[in-house]
């Protein structure tokens, strides 16, 4: 066991990088955060970019200043987990640092044509292999993008001068990079990924938990040598120690990284989630829904996604059914930043509550398609509905309920696939400090909706992975019982406004299906 009274967390998600210190019992240390956003790049319409090397200078700033925020001595961080935007993909040289290009985000649409050849010709392999569904949404066809359209970069790859990761891959290269101890020194930093990043690349055979290479072929014939070490993610050998980069923002301090998981899984593991059923939505940029269902992967028949939730020992894994839902959070950004109608984003919640109901408006931010269940890369955003008597606290209540609406799309299917009736959804991140929409949101569902008192449950949950590798809390058991709720929504909504108002939704959302393809001079198709 290392010695440690902290473990440290960083959350590199899509609008900005959060590093948090958390105690043995669960809990923030007070003052022990930070948080940076970094810019948003859209070179055309659907395309969605970062620069990495920004995301990593914005981890570094986060480092040194939770450690100066909280007093904490580095000497006293027993381990660092890494957690993160998911598909996002990234490509660089390991002699230099230096990516060949910005990283392609999830968000991102440029894809559209080559997923429709996969779908076209390879879902059922694409299926059977990753569980998931042919889609712009997943690494795969990022990283076949840029080996074709940037210069030079599929011969360099070819040659083994070039190495790909998503968002976790490139933090703990720099996190690691010119360490002592990595497990890929000829990368110059670790080089890995966990088996729940891993399984989002749409490259990863989620049951043998590897990469596979008739994947590879037909989708942009990638080279396998660039692809990272698939490991578990609460790793007990660790993926490498702080190098000197990192070293110097940590007093000459070298800490063991031993967590890594994609942000969803994350978050499920900082609920608590542990036991087959339980089931946690995210409130956050998009909305996503997991369900544990245990050892075996559960092919879905409704559109869900089958991943990893999480490892903590190679060759085996804990699965979960999964919806996706691209843009929740991130329209309440576009009512502040685009329309103007709000100036800060915690102004939508009272204005909302203005109004007694929409007055009949629909708004279904299909801003970049529409992930679970209709994955259509072509939908998009729609506002119907509008009358003359429309005002700006119909659009902000109507795009609270249009989160909800979304995620009980996704619910439905899951109760289809598992034939389990969901009685409780767990609820966090940025959105769910909103009491109006997790009320609307038990009432839509007809569940019992339950607010934890830590809502940072990504940060945590990626804590948890890394301090169990080194012995911090010592079994799932420790960790279950410092989770503790801190506010329960219970449906008060008579069932048959319920279904008047969904059955308002879905005719909605059936109008904004495949638009890009009516018109996809719009988009650049």
């Amino acid at each position: 066991m290392r010695e440690g009274r902290y473990v440290l967390a960083i959350d590199q998600g899509t609008t900005g990088t959060r590093a948090m210190l958390f105690t043995s019992e669960g809990l923030p240390v007070p003052g022990g955060w930070a948080y940076h956003e970094h810019a948003q790049i859209y070179p055309k319409p659907g395309w969605v970019e970062h620069d990495p090397l920004e995301i990593w200078e914005k981890t570094k700033l986060c480092i040194k200043e939770v450690l100066e925020r909280a007093k904490v001595d580095p000497r006293e961080i027993a381990a660092i987990g890494v957690t993160n935007q998911r598909e996002t993909a990234v490509v660089w040289d390991p002699r230099t640092g230096r990516p060949v290009y910005n990283a392609i985000v999830w968000q991102d649409r440029r894809t559209a044509r080559e997923v429709d050849r996969l779908r076209e010709s390879y879902h059922d392999v694409i299926r059977g292999k990753t569980g998931l569904v042919p889609d712009c949404y997943f690494s795969s066809t990022k990283v076949w993008w840029i080996l074709d359209n940037v210069g030079g970069v599929r011969e360099r790859a070819e040659r083994g001068e070039l190495v790909f990761g998503t968002i976790d891959t490139w933090i703990i290269w720099n996190l690691t990079r010119g360490s002592r101890d990595v497990l890929t020194p000829e990368r110059h930093g670790a080089h890995v990924t966990d088996y729940s990043n891993a399984s989002r690349t749409m490259l990863f055979d989620i049951r043998k938990l590897d990469w596979d290479d008739e994947l590879l072929e037909i989708q942009g014939r990638i080279p396998r040598a660039i692809l990272p070490v698939p490991r578990p993610s609460s790793d007990r050998e660790a993926y490498g120690y702080t190098g000197p980069e990192v070293a110097k923002l940590m007093g000459g301090v070298e800490v063991p990284v031993t967590g890594d998981a994609g942000d969803q899984q994350a978050a499920l593991f900082g609920q608590a989630g542990f036991d087959v059923g339980d089931v946690k939505c995210t409130y956050g940029t998009g909305n996503f829904i997991l369900l544990n269902t245990g050892g075996t992967p559960v092919p879905s028949r409704h559109n869900l996604l089958t991943t990893v939730f999480y490892s903590t020992e190679p060759g085996r894994a804990v699965y979960a059914l999964e919806g996706s839902i691209f843009i929740t959070g991130a329209a309440i950004q576009w009512l502040r930043d685009g329309l103007k109608i709000i100036e800060v984003s915690a102004e939508v919640n009272p204005l909302a509550e203005a109004a007694p109901d929409t007055g009949g408006v629909y708004f279904v931010p299909a801003f970049v398609g529409l992930g679970a269940p209709y994955w259509d890369h072509y939908a998009r955003g729609l506002i119907i509905g509008i009358t003359r008597g429309t005002e700006r606290k119909h659009l902000a209540r109507a795009t609270l309920e249009a989160i909800a609406y979304l995620t009980r799309d996704v619910v439905e299917a899951m109760k289809s696939d598992t034939g389990r009736e969901i009685t409780v959804l767990k609820a966090d991140g940025g959105a769910a400090r909103s009491d109006f929409l997790l009320q609307f949101q038990a009432d839509i569902l007809n569940v019992r909706v339950v607010r934890p008192v830590v809502f940072e449950t990504t940060s945590l949950g990626v804590a948890y992975l890394a301090g169990l590798a080194v012995g911090f809390w010592r079994d799932l058991d420790e960790v279950r019982r410092n989770w503790r709720a801190e506010r329960e929504f219970v449906p008060r909504m008579d069932e048959e406004t319920r279904e008047r108002l969904y059955r308002g939704w879905k005719a909605a959302v059936r109008r904004a299906l495949g638009w890009a393809r009516e018109v996809p001079w719009a988009y650049g198709y």
